[in-house]
Order: C-alpha cells, then sequence, then structure tokens
C-alpha cells in the first residue's frame, strides 16, 4: 500500500486512446487497473510497429482479460466510451453489479448536444476547437498536428473528474462522471475565446511560428541542432541583440515591443537567424540564461530520453522488456508519512469541499490547475501584490489606470471560484501572513521559476515545517531538480523543448510552434492531477512534495512520436496532413473557409468516392464547393466520415455544441459587469460544477481572509 491509488480498482472498457490513456494514469499511481478485450493498434499512432509500441505504452500496468464475465472482485470505477458499444457494454455491466461502481462516461461530444451523433478523431477535434485555426501558412490550409494529443487531453481531464469523484465516501461517490473530449480540449483557447467575443476581434493565421503579440518566439538552427529564443520584455530584445553582436537592432524604435517585431518578423529573421549557426545549441542556452532570455535546448522526440536532464528526473522508462523507452508520468513525489484525517465534505459543494488551497501561482498553468480544485468545491486563496499582481492582468504592474487590470479576460477565466488576498512577499509582515495562510492549508500551487518561493523563504521545506501533513506543488518549466531546472521559460519555450515542433508541419518548415502557449494549459490539467493523487494517498502516506516539470507533461502528447523515433529511427517524416494510420486525412479550400475530413477506414474512402467521384482531396474541394463547409461536413457526418469545418478561436462562443450543453456562463464582477467565462469540462450526475463567484479584484478579499487567522 505504499503507492496513492494503491488499493483500488478499475474496469476500463473501451479501445480507444482516451480511455486507455485514462486508465494508464490510475495504473501508473498503484490502482489495479484490468482492460476487457484486445485492439488493433496498428492504426494508432505512427501506424505498425510504432502503434504496437504505442498501445504497449498505453497498456503499461493493466491486466488484459477477453470479456467483462471474467472480471472479478468489486470495482471502484469503469471507465468506458468513445463508442456507443463500449458504452452501453460498461453500463450494462454496471447495471448487474452488487457494488455499482461509479461509471466514467468518456465520449467526443456531450451526447446531448446537436454534435451528439459525429464522427470525431484528433484531427476533427483540432479543427473544432480552433487550435488548428492558427497553425499553418498565412494563407492555409490550416495544419493539423500528428498523434493523439486531443484524446490524451480527454483521457487526463477525465482522469481528474474521476479520481475527485473517487474522493469522496463510497456511498457520496456519483454514479455518472461525465467528460468529453471536445470541451476537455477548449482549455487551449478559452482565454482567446471570451476576449474575441467582448473585443470583437477575430483569430488569425500569421505562419509557422509566428503568434500574437509574441516575437520573436521561434526556432533558430545552431551549430549542431535547434534552439528556440521568446523575446518578450524590452530587456530581453535589448539583451538578445546584444549578443549576436548587433545593439544598433536593439535601438531601432521600429523593434521596441514584441507586437510591433511581430509585424516586421521577415526583417527579424534575416538579423538573427545568421547569428545562431555560430555556436551550438548548448552555448547558446548556457548564454541565453546568464542573460535573462528564455532560451529553449530542442531536442528531437528521439533524442529526449537519452537528454542527461531527463534521464536523472527518470522521465522516461521502457514500455516492456527490450521495448523503446516511453514518457512515465511528468511529477515526482515524495511523502512525509504525516497522515491527515479527511477533511470535511459538503457533497452537495463537490468532492474536494472544505479543502484549503493557498496558490501563489500566476499567468495559465498554475491558475488553471487552482481554478479545477476549485471547480471540484475546494476553497482557493490566490495570493498577489499590488507590486507583484499576476501578470494575466497586465504586464504593467505601474499601470496609472488600475482598473485596465480588472478586465483582462485571459485572468477572469482561469481565477473564479477563488477569493483574493494582496500580500507583500517581499516584506517581513507579508511572509508572516503567507505563512499563517499556509499553516492552515491542506495544498499549496506555486509555478514561480525554480528557487524564488525558496528565495522569499516559503519553500516546501518551510511549508512542511508549517503544517505537516501538506501537499505542495511546484511546477517550473523543467522540473525543481536537474540540470535544467533554472531555465527561464513561458509557454512557448516549453512546447519547443518537448519535440513536438519537429513532428507537426510540412517537411520545409523550421521546428514549429502550433500555439502561442501550448504547454500552459497541459501544465496545468497535469497540476490539478498530481494533487489530485497526493490527496487520494494522503490518509496513507502524509502530505506530499510534488515537483512537476511542464516540459515533460508534454511529452505525453508527443509520447507516439517519441516512441515511433526510437523504432523507425530519425528523422520522423513530416508530412503535413498525411497520416500513416489513416487511409485519408485532408484540410480543403470551401469558398472563405476551410474543411477538414479524416477517413479512418477504407469503408469510409468508398463512401467518400461515391459522393465525391473519387476519394481525393481535389475531388472533395470541388463537392464540396456546393454545400459550404458547414453544409459538406454535415453530409458527410450523415455518411459516418469524421469532418468539420475548421473553426476561429473567435467562433468559440457561438458555437452551437457549447451553447446547448450551458458550456459558457455569464457572470457579474466588479468593473467589467458581465461577462463571460467557461465551465468546468465534467460533470457529476448530470450537473456541471457550480460557480460560486467571478474572478476577485486585486486584493478583494484580503481583510475577510486575513481575519479568519485570528
Amino acid at each position: 500500500m505504499s503507492t496513492p491509488l494503491a488499493g483500488l480498482r478499475v474496469l476500463e472498457h473501451s479501445g480507444d486512446v482516451a480511455v486507455r490513456y485514462c486508465g494508464r494514469l490510475f495504473a501508473a499511481w498503484g490502482a489495479e487497473v484490468v482492460r476487457i478485450g484486445g485492439v488493433d493498434d496498428d492504426r494508432l499512432g505512427f501506424a505498425g510497429e510504432a502503434g504496437r509500441a504505442y498501445g504497449a505504452w498505453l497498456d503499461q500496468g493493466k491486466t488484459r482479460l477477453a470479456t467483462a464475465a471474467e472480471a472479478a472482485g468489486s470495482f471502484d470505477l469503469i471507465i468506458a466510451g468513445q463508442d456507443a458499444a463500449h458504452l452501453t457494454a460498461a453500463e450494462t455491466f454496471r447495471e448487474s453489479r452488487a457494488d455499482r461502481p461509479a461509471l466514467l462516461a468518456l465520449t467526443w461530444f456531450d451526447p446531448d448536444g446537436p454534435y451528439r451523433h459525429w464522427r470525431a478523431t484528433d484531427e476533427i477535434i483540432q479543427a473544432l476547437n480552433g487550435v488548428a485555426f492558427g497553425f499553418g501558412e498565412t494563407e492555409g490550409p490550416p495544419m493539423l498536428t500528428q498523434g493523439h494529443a486531443a484524446q490524451i487531453v480527454g483521457g487526463l481531464v477525465a482522469y481528474n473528474a474521476g479520481l475527485a469523484a473517487l474522493l469522496a465516501r463510497r456511498e457520496a461517490r456519483p454514479a455518472r462522471i461525465a467528460v468529453n473530449i471536445f470541451e476537455a480540449n477548449l482549455c487551449f483557447v478559452e482565454p482567446g475565446a471570451v476576449a474575441a467575443r467582448a473585443d470583437g476581434t477575430e483569430a488569425t493565421r500569421l505562419g509557422p511560428n509566428r503568434f500574437s503579440p509574441i516575437y520573436p518566439a521561434a526556432s533558430y538552427a545552431t551549430s549542431d541542432g535547434w534552439v528556440g529564443i521568446t523575446c518578450l520584455t524590452p530587456p530581453q530584445w535589448v539583451s538578445l541583440c546584444r549578443l549576436i553582436g548587433r545593439p544598433d537592432v536593439a535601438e531601432d524604435p521600429r523593434f521596441a515591443t514584441a507586437y510591433e517585431r511581430l509585424l516586421l518578423a521577415d526583417e527579424i529573421d534575416a538579423i538573427l537567424a545568421p547569428a545562431f549557426p555560430a555556436r551550438t545549441t548548448a552555448e547558446w542556452v548556457e548564454l541565453g540564461d546568464r542573460h535573462r532570455i528564455p532560451t529553449a535546448p530542442m531536442p528531437t522526440p528521439g533524442q529526449l530520453p537519452f537528454v542527461p536532464h531527463w534521464r536523472a528526473r527518470d522521465a522516461f522508462a521502457p514500455t516492456g522488456e527490450g521495448g523503446p523507452l516511453g514518457p512515465t508520468v511528468p511529477y515526482r513525489m515524495s511523502f512525509d508519512g504525516v497522515a491527515s484525517p479527511p477533511w470535511p465534505r459538503d457533497r452537495a459543494q463537490g468532492p474536494l469541499s472544505g479543502l484549503k488551497v493557498v496558490d501563489f501561482s500566476m499567468g495559465w498553468a498554475g491558475p488553471l490547475c487552482a481554478r479545477t480544485l476549485g471547480d471540484l468545491g475546494a476553497e482557493v486563496i490566490k495570493i498577489e501584490s499590488a507590486d507583484h499582481p499576476d501578470w494575466w492582468r497586465g504586464w504593467d504592474a505601474n499601470e496609472a489606470d488600475r482598473a485596465a487590470m480588472e478586465v483582462k479576460h485571459n485572468f477572469l477565466g482561469v481565477n473564479r471560484n477563488k477569493r483574493g488576498v494582496a500580500i507583500d512577499l517581499t516584506s517581513p509582515e507579508g511572509v508572516a501572513q503567507a505563512k499563517a495562510l499556509i499553516a492552515r492549508a491542506d495544498v499549496v500551487v506555486e509555478n514561480y521559476a525554480a528557487g524564488v518561493l525558496e528565495k522569499l523563504g516559503l519553500g516546501q521545506q518551510v511549508q512542511r515545517a508549517l503544517r505537516p501533513g501538506i501537499v505542495s506543488l511546484t511546477m517550473p518549466a523543467f522540473g525543481a531538480a536537474g540540470p535544467w531546472a533554472g531555465l527561464r521559460a513561458y509557454g512557448s519555450t516549453v512546447e519547443q523543448s518537448c519535440g513536438l515542433p519537429f513532428v507537426n508541419g510540412e517537411a520545409h518548415w523550421p521546428p514549429s510552434l502550433q500555439h502561442v502557449a501550448f504547454g500552459d494549459p497541459v501544465a496545468g490539467l497535469y497540476g490539478a492531477s498530481a494533487v489530485l493523487t497526493a490527496l487520494a494517498g494522503r490518509a496513507r502516506l502524509g502530505g506530499a512534495d510534488i515537483d512537476l516539470a511542464q516540459v515533460a507533461c508534454l511529452f505525453q502528447l508527443g509520447a507516439d512520436s517519441i516512441l515511433a523515433a526510437q523504432v523507425l529511427g530519425e528523422p520522423l517524416p513530416r508530412t503535413g496532413h498525411r497520416r500513416a494510420r489513416l487511409p485519408l486525412c485532408a484540410v480543403v479550400a470551401v469558398g472563405e473557409d476551410w474543411l477538414a475530413v479524416a477517413a479512418e477506414t477504407e469503408a469510409a474512402v468508398a463512401t467518400l468516392a461515391g459522393l465525391a467521384g473519387e476519394a481525393t482531396a481535389a475531388a472533395l474541394q470541388a463537392w464540396a464547393q456546393g454545400h459550404g463547409a458547414d453544409g459538406a461536413a454535415t453530409r458527410l457526418q450523415a455518411a459516418g466520415i469524421a469532418a468539420a469545418r475548421v473553426r476561429g478561436g473567435h467562433e468559440l462562443t457561438f458555437d452551437a455544441q457549447l451553447e446547448a450543453n450551458g458550456y459558457w456562463v455569464e457572470l457579474e464582477r466588479a468593473v467589467i459587469g458581465r461577462h463571460l467565462v467557461p465551465a468546468a469540462p465534467f460533470s457529476f450526475d448530470g450537473a456541471r460544477p457550480g460557480l460560486r463567484r467571478p474572478a476577485p479584484t486585486l486584493g478583494q478579499h484580503t481583510l475577510e481572509v486575513l481575519a479568519e487567522l485570528v
């Protein structure tokens, strides 16, 4: 019983990636996972031998049975879904059981919305959720990324919701937990979607490695590989220009801001690219770190398992005897042995009601982690100060108009269900107040750079002395330990370092980001999973120090390519929309819109040929012109072919499926008034968790919270 989920029994009933990945997470932390039935893994990942290696990774640590009838003993949870047959079989199995385990139903779409009968693949989710729209050449087509990232994110959200439900006493657990992959993947675009709705702006596609409002956030060839550079602040830009021997460029007023540099990206690249081949990647990383410039080492997928930093963190392990190395869970835990009694729970308020969380995090990743805990019922106290507010309120802490810091939609969406406290952590009084809050907390979340909280006198050792049994999460980009632990990073740095830029896009592109900060929301969801996992074992193992590496979180999304690179050799071909696992995958222009189609089987290809005359991108494009992108998608879906119009993020608050299911919620708040925020992407017994309060204004609850410490 030395693992946090030891004693839990889970039945897994599906052949699809999302359900299998959810089961993998349970198995990784000690639950007994029984998997029903077999599948054809040749159609996973990069197909063939690489697909089989990926399937072995998904199923590590599980027991496989042929039928549910062979499953003896009681279960705590059944995970099932993605296809109706598996979900129906799981529901029947549950109804036949005296123990009536909770059912975690993981589907592509909410079954009550207009997309309920739609077929989906990872590609179709990308087309619908706004991510693909912004990735690719300016004139198009929007680029669909390789792999199963959408399903991995869906499985992760399902793990969080399912494990949270199991933290309740058995008699108080929900009978049905529902998660759908479409909503789970809206984490990438929620902030932009609500901001676009409020500001009347539209999503854009500016070309590979070009995302508003930052430049450079791009990759450059060195003498022995690639390096990722991100310059957001003026000091970073000045330092980079001096580092390449061009101080004159730093003085050019045309390049003064990150957004102005984005508008002149070709000119910037012409200045920067020739400088980088003069040194190795390691030399540039060391210089960037010394000069406080976020500089990313960029290993390829096949190199990642052998990088000293990741070896030191045990980030990879064999998938079987003699098998390739696959990513392990992206966080490490050590337990203090101080067992804590269960916190007082109110089932009506969520499975974490009564749990106290102190949230030191800022930006996206940490706040999304804490928001997830708040959605599950925890009481979350967000700590900022007047001089150091959350940077998502605005980059300039000295803005003359403080009201402008209270209307930033990025901040509002990830900080709802929290109370806000403003205390100065650089003063003895502020540190004392923070320590008093920690002493009464169950969980601490922070996403500062490695070592920052320690320098403030509030690191994990101090937290544990103040509150034995506490669960403490730190989540720097490269983790809190290892040779790269201190490297500066943004969300772009995280993606640049994870291997995915070498997999996606066309062969002639440089290693390319698919999102301005792809790693941030993923790390936030894994942070929540780490806290929930530690809480599950707290009564037996005590509190936990958790060291999460945000870059390693993206290894989970790219596991298929990491394994394929070892099985097939590198470089892996970059094939745009073509996939070895799909007979046909294409994005075609339909008027001013784009239509994405993913034919999963030869039967689907034959059906497409019957509609369009032949199963080619050109024939599909010609046929679709007469129907429009939405009309063509509807007709293809009715014929059993996965298809969708490629949506921009600005369209998502008007999406019929999301409107029907109440995903967007209006809240009332000081300064901004009525505003939209996203709901939680999961439900318990048919009800989403309630939104108890909007995001706090700066220091809104300081007096109230500090008075509770007396």
